[in-house]
């Protein structure tokens, strides 16, 4: 069997548990949400530490915590070590440990030393620090590079939330960077940018990423070829297959592995449709987010309970969630909710409730036929006064009441409003030119009707404005599959389209009762009080700045240029997902090597394919959908290579995640803590 790259993360963790006996942990949120797929706080515990605190400056500790461990995701420079600063000189330690997850090489490149140098003196010359501010350099600090930036989320699916926001370049990306460049020295295109012509935070968080997958390769002894597709997986790539341990790997390590570097921007249509026919997509979209994380949700637990819901129940009860590692049922239900039809998911929550209630001897009624939210119920209930049935069967519970709290969720049903809306697109973009179809769009642009219509209580039949912006990147990620036209006026009425679409948009978005968490981050708004119909205006025109160029996207390809099947007459217009092609790309025997997966190479070899190794990781800059899981299951079982698939990616997606990337996110100066 492969090398075991979902221990690797439990493997690292172990080095940070081994710290923590006897000592209060300060952790900040990305390493936390790290950990949450790991074993928890419940693992800290375990391991003897005595209590888990937030890393903020408002937090110390007293007289008789004379032991600490600081765990950080980001360079110890700026703000991080202004915080650590503060919790000691307002606390009494003696022992001091502080783990980042960034290497000393990255902090020697943020510091601008460019020689080779033995040791850590950056981190030497920290732990003289961490003695000043205790105030005796005879008490004991140490401070150490442990990669603790991968969580196993399924044992197909390795994710890295400390990079969520990392997302591919877009083409207002590009003017930024010439903007600042001499005339005679701009990039043509994004595929000429290079590792050295980022900004500094963005080449740190690059290195971070490519050396915390190198440490991965290095402890599992894996020689891994590099590949990509598109220009921001080149670069990662290219960074990874050249850190000097990879150099050395190359002549000694006994596992292979191949690696294809995947950009996102290459298929957003699979990342903002609603064809995903699976139950944790659409958990994902109506639950609330776990406060703090990216990939997890508030599942509410009341129904486990005796307590009636009131105000009061709300601040006592603390919410479940889907990271359920320690049953073997609750891990195997996860693995078929993330990775089955809806339907088959249902099935199985149904089945495993019914079965850890029979283990108990619960009386629950059987029926069979449709699962329905309050079925669930039904079978969760009784586990109320079993407390010890409760403890045993947590997970399951979890998932179970996650499932029914999202199949009764008001909101679902505009799941199925989309979807329809969507092929309707899809079926135009056959038969008519791109502002036709666009066009379409705009009699849905209207103000929603009635009081307080805040998600539930609107027609059923109204579009939020979220959901506007969701069709708008669906259709605009599409643009080029449109029947063209040689009419020459097609330009000039594609920008008095846009500029009435904007207009439409921006009055939407002022009558918006309440704004939606993506309405606040488009807007920089986080209420209808603040929001002007000028700041609507200007975030409306930046949007569509963004929405023109991304049907550029595979511009670069030379094959795989396309999502997307017309209707032959027979059938309807289909989407075809980028990841498929990819995969039949590499394990369809019968096809020459694709020119697209571009071989990373440093030595003059021949070119490896990358179905050649035993294990061959899929990694998805700027995230994966729970139903692109599905789609490569199902593609590795019709393919049946020798091969095995695992997905690495920086988030799982859910729709709304998509907008948020592509215009409220800071592409090119990542927030880096310092």
């Amino acid at each position: 069997s492969p090398p075991g790259y979902t221990q690797f993360p439990l493997q690292m963790w172990g080095k940070v548990l081994s710290k923590v006996k006897k000592a209060v942990v300060f952790m900040d949120d990305k390493c936390a949400e790290t950990l949450h797929w790991s074993g928890g706080a419940a693992a800290l515990f375990e391991a003897g530490a005595k209590n888990v605190k937030q890393f903020s400056s408002f937090e110390a500790c007293s007289a008789d915590e004379p032991k600490a461990v600081f765990v950080v995701s980001t360079l110890l420079k700026g703000r991080t070590i202004d915080i650590i600063k503060d919790v000691i000189s307002l606390s009494h330690f003696q022992y001091c440990v502080v783990i980042t997850t960034v290497a000393h090489s990255v902090h020697l490149v943020a510091n601008h030393v460019s020689v080779e140098m033995d040791g850590n003196p950056v981190f030497e010359q920290f732990e003289e620090k961490l003695c000043e501010w205790m105030g005796n350099m005879n008490y004991t600090a140490e401070v150490l590079h442990v990669p603790v930036v991968l969580a196993p989320v399924s044992q197909h699916l390795i994710l890295s939330p400390q990079f969520a926001q990392l997302f591919p370049l877009l083409s207002p990306d590009l003017d930024t960077i010439n903007a600042k460049r001499p005339e005679k020295k701009r990039f043509a295109s994004l595929g000429d940018v290079d590792l050295n012509s980022l900004p500094a935070e963005l080449q740190i968080e690059v290195k971070h990423l490519a050396s915390a997958l190198n440490s991965m390769f290095e402890t599992t002894g894996t020689r891994a070829e590099s590949f990509a597709v598109g220009p921001m997986s080149r670069i990662i790539a290219g960074e990874l297959a050249n850190h000097p341990q990879a150099k050395n790997r190359r002549k000694t390590a006994q596992n292979k592995a191949s690696i294809i570097f995947i950009d996102r921007t290459m298929d957003l249509t699979g990342a903002v449709g609603h064809h995903g026919d699976n139950l944790v997509e659409k958990i994902f979209t109506v639950l609330k987010p776990l406060p703090g994380h990216v990939t997890d949700v508030q599942v509410d637990m009341l129904e486990l309970t005796a307590l009636q819901r009131s105000p009061l129940t709300q601040n006592i009860l603390a919410p479940g969630c889907l990271a359920q590692s320690e049953s073997s049922a609750a891990r195997s239900l996860w693995e078929a909710m993330l990775t089955s039809k809806q339907k088959e998911a249902v099935l199985e929550v149904r089945r495993q409730l019914v079965e850890a209630a029979g283990k108990e001897k619960l009386p629950i009624k059987m029926s069979m036929g449709r699962v329905t939210p309050d079925q669930l119920c039904s079978y969760v209930q009784p586990f109320q006064g079993s407390r010890g049935a409760l403890e045993s069967h947590s997970g399951v519970l979890q998932l179970g009441l996650a499932t029914a709290q999202t199949l009764r969720h008001p909101s679902l049903a505009r799941w199925d409003a989309c979807l329809a809306f969507e092929r309707l697109l899809l079926q135009a973009l056959g038969d008519a030119d791109f502002p036709s179809v666009l066009r379409q769009l705009l009699p849905l642009m209207k103000p929603r009707e009635g009081e307080g219509v805040s998600g539930s209580g609107r027609g059923a039949d109204e579009c939020s404005p979220d959901e506007l912006v969701l069709l708008l990147v669906y259709l605009y990620s599409l643009a080029d599959e449109a029947t063209p036209t040689d009419r020459e006026n097609e330009e000039e009425e594609l920008e008095r389209l846009e500029r009435e679409l904007i207009g439409a948009l921006t009055l939407v978005v002022t009558k918006e009762v309440e704004l939606s968490p993506l309405l606040q981050k488009l807007t920089g708004c986080s209420s209808p009080e603040e929001l002007t119909m000028a700041c609507a205006h200007s975030a409306m025109e930046r949007m569509f700045e963004t929405l023109r160029g991304l049907s550029q996207s595979r511009d670069q390809l030379k094959q795989l240029r396309s999502v997307y099947t017309p209707s032959d007459g027979i059938h309807q217009a289909n989407y075809r997902p980028f990841l498929r092609q990819i995969l039949e790309e590499v394990f369809n025997p019968d096809r020459p090597e694709c020119p697209d997966i571009e071989h990373i190479m440093f030595m003059k070899v021949s070119r490896p394919h990358p179905r050649d190794n035993p294990v061959l990781f899929l990694f998805l800059v700027g995230g994966v959908t729970p139903s692109e899981l599905r789609l490569i299951k199902e593609a590795v079982s019709a393919l049946k290579p020798a091969t095995q698939v695992l997905v690495l990616a920086t988030r799982l997606l859910r729709p709304t995640d998509v907008p948020e990337l592509l215009f409220a996110t800071r592409r090119l100066t990542p927030d880096i803590g310092v």
